[in-house]
């Protein structure tokens, strides 16, 4: 259980298979006439096969060991819980904006300028949702 790969297929191969049977709850319905839990079983099942071919892969190649931050991870929880906080309570920009800045510090490397554009690409990402699914997110 040393090997990078492999717990990332094993932690891929759970995610799958969690949020398949969540989506077995709902109705599959058909291809041509698909009901809400289809497209959640469909993801899970692609999510399902890369994680097996992680595991697969780890065999064949060179084991990476595991290694982990205490620092990181609390980085990684922090700024999801800032994303959900400043987005209920101020706006989802700001939210996108303090998610990626503060996510960034678990990295190896640090850019303002890389940091600006993924949050452009994000907000755009939310805004397209918004107006072309029509979903209400709080962006402003």
């Amino acid at each position: 259980m040393n090997n990078r790969n492999f717990v990332r297929g094993l932690c891929l191969i759970a995610i799958a298979l969690l949020f398949g049977s969540v989506a077995l709850k709902y109705s599959i319905g058909e291809l041509s006439r698909s009901g809400p839990g289809m497209f959640p079983l469909i993801v899970s099942a692609l999510l399902l096969v890369v994680g097996l071919l992680s595991v697969v892969r780890s065999h064949f190649v060179d084991p990476v060991p595991l290694d982990y931050s205490v620092k990181n991870i609390a980085l990684i929880l922090l700024s999801l819980v800032g994303f959900a906080l400043i987005s209920e309570h101020i706006n989802m920009i700001l939210g996108i904006i303090f998610l990626v800045f503060c996510s960034t510090f678990a990295g190896t490397s640090y850019s303002v300028v890389r940091n600006i554009k993924i949050s452009i690409g994000l907000i755009a990402v939310a805004f397209a949702f918004k107006h072309l699914l029509g979903l209400s997110l709080p962006l402003y």
